[in-house]
């Protein structure tokens, strides 16, 4: 009988990484080298990261952070979404709660914002964990509204919390950068996106992503192949939330002010818009989606709520006519180029 390898844990792979001999870490490097680099992801940020170092124009630069950041919480979104199929409809609720956190640290301690960025990133990720051992026992839609729950009381905290948060009033954060000049702001965020991709590709790249493709595609079938399914569910939901709040710690310290508006669905839908076009499961697809989209959200913004009805019909024309978002796209394109060389 054949013997079934099951998986690695998480925590087997770290060990088994540490104690490698020195020729299987040179070995995994070269591996991590390969999977950073096998995604379009550094060459979308070479092609920004020029863009600002030549542009002068504050608000095109304005874009470029906010495409930056809004790219960042596209592939965090979309390795839950893409990869173990859970929707986390409070996403902007989890962002809001790093935002938070770091924000106000700042404004009654006075603590830098770097060191509030990682708090936020802690305290995310924590609430992540808990949601998501309450959440993910369950399956579809009904993991999805639960977690939709979880980011309305996180708003609702947030308003009626007025003696911390201030409520509807809103929180004025110390910016991170006191001339505001809008290139600053790139290349300090910048190693935070960086940073997100770097965790996203590589987990998704190892054996534990083959483990949340597996589950993704057929829980079922994955239970039965011996894979720990809630180990990998919970893990997976906490990174995804983690890297969340410290995203939403950045925006706290580049708008500048918090209010519980933040944590609206309405910026989980723009997250999930994001990552459907760029193409679920691709990662790479949602930083270029938040580079190419967000000057149209930005368009859209005096519309106020009408514009969540686009956004609505927006991802319904996607589903239908391009399920497959930018990376369908581009894999046509590569298999007709493909072709045409072939018959030559």
């Amino acid at each position: 009988m054949t013997e079934v390898t099951r998986p690695e844990r998480p925590n087997q792979l770290v060990e088994r990484v540490l104690s490698a001999e020195p020729e299987a870490t040179q070995g995994w490097l070269s591996w991590a080298g390969k999977a950073l680099l096998s995604s379009p992801v550094p060459y979308i940020l070479a092609v920004t990261t020029a863009l600002a170092l030549v542009v002068e124009n504050q608000y095109i630069l304005h874009l470029l952070v906010t495409g930056l950041l809004f790219g960042a919480s596209a592939m965090a979104f979309d390795f839950a979404a893409g990869y173990i199929n859970v929707v986390n409809f409070g996403y902007a609720a989890f962002m809001g709660l790093g935002g938070y956190t770091a924000g106000l640290l700042s404004y009654y301690f006075g603590v830098n914002p770097w060191l509030g960025m990682l708090a936020g990133t802690i305290a995310a990720g924590i609430l992540g964990f808990f949601t998501g051992i309450l959440t993910l026992r369950l399956r579809g839609m009904y993991a999805a509204v639960l977690s939709w729950f979880v980011g309305l009381a996180l708003m609702a905290v947030a308003t009626v919390w007025v003696d911390v948060t201030r409520g509807a009033w809103g929180v004025w954060v110390p910016v991170l950068i006191e001339s505001g000049d809008k290139r600053a702001y790139y290349f300090a965020m910048l190693p935070l996106v960086v940073l997100t991709y770097v965790v996203v590709q590589l987990i998704t790249k190892s054996p534990i992503g083959l483990a949340f493709k597996a589950i993704g595609q057929n829980r079922d079938a994955a239970l039965a192949s011996g894979i720990r399914i809630t180990h990998y569910l919970v893990f997976n939901f906490t990174v995804s939330c983690a890297l969340a709040g410290m995203i939403g710690g950045a925006m706290a310290y580049f708008i500048g002010t918090l209010n519980p508006e933040i944590m609206h669905t309405k910026h989980t839908m723009e997250v999930l818009i994001l990552a459907y076009v760029g193409g679920r499961g691709s990662i790479w697809g949602g930083l270029l989606a938040g580079f190419t989209m967000i000057p149209l959200f930005e368009y859209l913004k005096p519309l106020f709520e009408i514009r969540l009805i686009i956004y609505g019909l927006l991802l319904i024309v996607l589903m239908i006519f391009f399920p497959g978002g930018f990376q369908g796209l581009v894999s046509g394109v590569l298999s007709v180029i493909r072709r045409r060389h072939r018959e030559e």
